[in-house]
């Protein structure tokens, strides 16, 4: 065996031995062995190189290995790995800086998690704490992450292995105007119903019992679910109307994601809380936080915060988000973004819509978009059935496989894919990874009627 074979044998055997995988059936996955990774492509040992249409879990908005963010690291590596969050340092201070400055309105202060579950964690308690209610609202098509409260916030499937039904959770319909549970036939429809929908909820549930409202600014694990004109504007008016805290979860689309440095920017909408993660530093290394809005925060001005974390803003992580959020503001990336998303991927992804009798919908905003495959653009009936599994859904998996073959990685959830490449792909492999998906929806096209 070669150098490459065996260290490939030594990487499966390892992982199959001691690895524990997140949301698997562990003796029925295979892992790809990654041997490295740089700009908007990964390879394995074999040599294979993948362009990555996912940006690993929608977070390497800069792409894999941005030398200006890796020197970072090891230069505050080599001055100070680690100090307890208790201590003001330069670097994390810089950090929460420089995000305040582009988050909406006044939500000045910082608090800092090692990822975007504990974001969501801490939002819901400090909102709670805030107006001493318990019930947090959300919808059922989200997504906010795997720890006990963020998984019972969350309204797809994975929340059903994990819900007590004693989280203080009342889930509620946000707007699809694809598949419409209002019977809405415009978008304008969609949004006055869902609202209305909304309204309702808050009345029987008892206003004065519910502390936050927590939404997706664009829902990303549900489908890139882009909310209607109006909708988180009218959100904004029910929250102040019945004193809810009105919290938004920017972890997948924020720091460029969408075209903007928060997506709530493309309405003009400033939340209570912004939940943030993943793209703060580009993934390299794990951070999340809060950012709170002086009212919020003055709550805590002279009462404890009960909540905090052996790594809160740990400087390694802080250290990247700096380098990041200055490379994207030096190097124009969210601005680039944008363009990708509206001369690009959005005009693109539109004509494999116009060729493809399996794509029902395309929709998002800068780096960010879904095609809902369909097995009849009449009926809308999806390609495979609500959190199939096993042969239900086969053609799915053939799909993602037909991708793969090309030389794409792409990010399957459903009956959809998510097309999230880097925020910094070039105009060429944007061109390229729609090629490869051309080619690969023939597959998905078979499974039509």
């Amino acid at each position: 065996m070669n150098a490459e074979a065996d260290a490939l044998a030594a990487v499966k055997d390892a992982d199959r031995k001691h690895v524990f995988h997140s949301w698997s059936a562990q003796e029925l996955i295979d892992p790809l062995a990654v041997a490295g990774a740089e700009g908007s492509y990964f390879w394995d040992y074999q040599g294979n190189r993948y362009l990555d249409f996912s940006s690993a879990l929608v977070y390497t908005n800069i792409g894999y290995q941005h030398p200006k963010v890796t020197a970072a690291i090891q230069e505050q590596a080599a001055r100070l790995c680690t100090v307890a969050p208790g201590f003001a340092v330069d670097v994390r201070s810089e950090a929460a800086r420089l995000i305040a400055e582009r988050t909406p309105g006044d939500l000045d202060k910082i608090f800092f998690t090692n990822a975007g579950a504990e974001a969501v964690e801490n939002a819901v308690r400090m909102a709670r704490l805030h107006t001493g209610r318990p019930k947090v609202l959300s919808a059922y098509r989200s997504y906010h992450g795997a720890t006990s409260t963020a998984i019972n916030l969350t309204g797809d499937a994975r929340r059903f292995g994990n819900d007590t039904a004693t989280a203080g959770v009342v889930h509620f319909w946000g707007p699809f105007a694809y598949r419409s549970p209002f019977y809405a036939t415009t978008e304008a429809e969609e949004c006055e119903r869902a609202l209305r929908h909304l309204e309702d909820t808050i009345v029987f549930e008892g206003p004065q019992s519910i502390a936050a409202i927590i939404l997706e600014t664009v829902g990303g694990a549900p489908g890139v679910l882009v909310h209607p004109d109006g909708y988180l504007a009218g959100v904004r008016a029910l929250c102040d109307r019945y004193g809810i805290v009105f919290v938004l979860d920017e972890i997948m689309v924020g720091f460029g994601r969408t075209g903007k440095w928060f997506a709530s920017e493309h309405w003009d909408v400033t939340p209570d809380l912004i939940c943030f993660a993943k793209g703060v530093t580009s993934g390299y290394v794990p951070l999340g936080g809060v950012a709170i809005s002086a009212a919020i925060a003055e709550t805590f001005a002279r009462r404890p915060y009960p909540g905090g974390l052996t790594y809160s803003g740990h400087v390694l992580a802080c250290a990247a988000a700096v380098a990041t959020i200055n490379v994207m503001e030096d190097e124009g990336v969210v601005e680039q973004s944008a363009r990708t998303g509206a001369e690009l991927l959005g005009p693109g992804l539109r004509a494999l819509a116009e060729r493809h009798p399996s794509v029902g919908e395309v929709r998002g905003l800068g780096t960010f978009w879904a095609l809902e495959l369909v097995r009849s653009k009449e009926t809308r009936e999806p390609l495979v059935p609500y959190n199939a599994s096993g042969a239900e859904n086969a053609p799915m998996a053939a799909f993602a496989a037909a991708c793969k073959k090309g030389g794409l990685w792409p990010l399957v959830a459903g009956n959809r894919i998510h097309i999230a490449p880097p925020c910094t792909i070039t105009p060429e492999d944007a061109a390229k990874g729609l090629r490869i998906l051309d080619e690969a929806l023939a597959v998905a096209d078979a499974h039509t009627v």
